[in-house]
C-alpha cells in the first residue's frame, strides 16, 4: 500500500505541508479531517479537491473526519474572499448542513477500523463562553501574527470585521478539539486555508506541546487561466436539482485537453497506469475526445451512480451521435426531456398520420410551416436521426420507446416530442 505522501504527491494534490508530516506518516497511518462550511445547500466541484484527498487518506491506511461548519459557518471564513460574506440565517445554516451530509457520505467508507467519522463544530462552538474562548484560545496568538496571516492581509484595504478577524482562531479550536477527543493530527485543505491550518498546529503546540500537521492542495485553474468549476449557468454542484446529471456529465466532458490527465489524477481512483494509458490513447486521437469522455464517465459515476452515469451518456450519444435511438429505453428519454425542449401531444393526433412541417412548428423548430418546408426541401431537419423530406408525415411507428420522437435542426437544435 502507498504511504499517503506517495499516493498524493503522483496524483498532483500536494501544494505544501507542514515540517515533520512526512516522519509522522512514516511510523502509521494517521486521523485526518477537512473543514466544509455550511454555506450552500450542495457542495460544488471545487470542493471535490479536499473531499478526495480524505478518501485517499482512508485508502491508504489512514481515518478520515469530516467537519461540518455548522458553528464557523455563522462566521464566515475571509479567505480567498474580497469582501464580507453575508452572515447565514442559523436555520439556513442547519438546513444546508443537512443539504450537504449525504454528498460528502458517497466518498468515503463508514464502516470498519478505519471507518471515516461525522462531526459538526456546532456541537462545541456553540456552547463556547466568551470569557472562556478569549483565555483559552486567544491568549495564545498575538494581533501581529494574525495580521500576516493571508486571509487578513488581503483583506485590510477592503475591511474585515472582528467575526472574521477571528474565525482563524475558530477554526484552531476546532483542530485543538479535535486533536483532544479523536486523535487527530492532520488537517488538509486548500492553498488558501494555510493560514487556518497553521495557525491550529500553532494552538495545539502552545497548548499541549505537541505536534500535528496541515497539508494543502492546490487551488484549481484550467489549462487557459480560467477558474476551475464554473460553466455558462455558474457554479457545477452535486446536487442535481442544481446541476443536473446531464448537464454535470457535460462539464467534464467539456474541459480542455491539456488538463484531461491532470483531472483523471485528482477525480478519479483510477490506476495510475490506467490514466496513463488512457492519457496517451488520447494524445494519440485527440479529436475522439476518450480522455474526456472516460474523465466525464468516472466523476459522473462517483457523484451521481454508475447506473446515473450510464443513462446520461446514453443521452448524450443520442444528441451527438453513436446511439442507437431504436433500442433506448424510457430512462434515457427521461434524462433529455429534462435537457432540450419538450412538446406533449395526444395520441389520437398522430393516429392517422401527422404533416411533419406541422409538427416542426409545434416544436418551435420553425416559425412557421412555410419556413419548415423550406427547411425540408434543404435537408434542415432531422426525425429520429434520419434526414427529413418534405412529404413525410409521422405516425404511431415512429415513436421510440412507444412514446417518443426526436425532431432536429441544423447540428444543435432538439425538441422532444412527447406522446400522452
Amino acid at each position: 500500500m502507498d504511504s499517503l505522501l506517495t499516493a498524493l504527491t503522483a496524483r498532483g494534490f500536494v501544494a505544501d505541508l507542514t515540517p515533520g508530516l512526512e516522519e509522522r506518516l512514516a511510523q502509521g497511518p494517521i486521523v485526518g479531517y477537512a473543514g466544509f462550511d455550511p454555506t450552500a445547500d450542495s457542495l460544488h466541484v471545487g470542493n471535490l479537491v479536499p473531499v478526495m484527498g480524505l478518501a485517499w487518506l482512508q485508502r491508504t491506511g489512514g481515518t478520515p473526519i469530516i467537519l461540518i461548519g455548522g458553528g464557523t459557518g455563522l462566521i464566515g471564513d475571509p479567505s480567498g474572499k474580497r469582501s464580507e460574506r453575508p452572515m447565514l440565517d442559523p436555520a439556513q445554516v442547519v438546513a444546508n448542513t443537512r443539504g450537504i451530509e449525504p454528498q460528502l457520505r458517497r466518498f468515503l467508507s463508514f464502516e470498519g477500523s478505519q471507518a471515516a467519522r461525522m462531526r459538526n463544530n456546532a456541537d462545541w462552538l456553540g456552547d463556547l463562553r466568551l470569557v472562556d474562548f478569549l483565555r483559552e484560545v486567544g491568549k495564545h496568538f498575538t494581533v501581529s501574527y494574525m495580521l500576516q496571516k493571508e486571509s487578513v492581509k488581503s483583506r485590510m484595504e477592503t475591511g474585515i470585521s472582528f467575526a472574521e478577524f477571528a474565525y482563524m482562531l475558530a477554526q484552531a479550536h476546532d483542530f485543538w478539539h479535535l486533536y483532544h477527543h479523536d486523535g487527530c493530527e492532520l488537517q488538509v485543505g486548500g492553498t488558501d486555508q494555510w493560514g487556518n491550518i497553521t495557525a491550529g498546529c500553532e494552538l495545539v503546540s502552545r497548548r499541549d506541546g505537541k505536534q500535528v500537521h496541515g497539508l494543502v492542495f492546490p487551488l484549481l485553474t484550467t489549462g487557459s487561466g480560467a477558474k476551475f468549476g464554473k460553466s455558462e449557468d455558474g457554479n457545477v454542484w452535486l446536487d442535481p436539482a442544481r446541476t443536473s446529471p446531464y448537464k454535470f456529465y457535460q462539464f467534464w466532458l467539456n474541459q480542455e485537453d491539456a488538463d484531461v490527465e491532470r483531472f483523471l489524477k485528482l477525480f478519479t481512483f483510477l490506476p495510475l497506469d490506467e490514466i496513463a494509458a488512457a492519457t496517451q490513447a488520447h494524445r494519440a486521437d485527440p479529436g475522439k475526445r476518450e480522455g474526456q469522455r472516460r474523465l466525464a464517465a468516472e466523476v459522473t459515476a462517483l457523484v451521481h451512480g454508475r447506473e446515473t452515469a450510464d443513462r446520461v451518456i446514453a443521452a448524450s450519444r443520442l444528441l451527438f451521435g453513436g446511439g442507437d435511438l431504436r433500442s433506448s429505453s424510457t430512462d434515457v428519454f427521461t434524462v433529455l426531456a429534462d435537457e432540450v425542449p419538450t412538446h406533449h401531444l395526444a395520441r389520437s393526433a398522430l393516429a392517422g398520420g401527422m404533416p411533419l412541417a406541422e409538427l416542426l412548428v409545434t416544436s418551435g423548430l420553425a416559425s412557421s410551416k412555410a419556413e419548415a418546408r423550406r427547411g425540408l426541401e434543404q435537408g434542415g431537419f432531422s426525425v429520429n436521426g434520419d434526414k427529413a423530406d418534405g412529404a413525410q408525415t409521422l405516425g404511431p411507428t415512429d415513436l421510440l420507446a412507444g412514446r417518443y420522437i426526436i425532431l432536429q435542426k441544423g447540428k444543435k437544435n432538439y425538441a422532444l416530442l412527447i406522446v400522452d
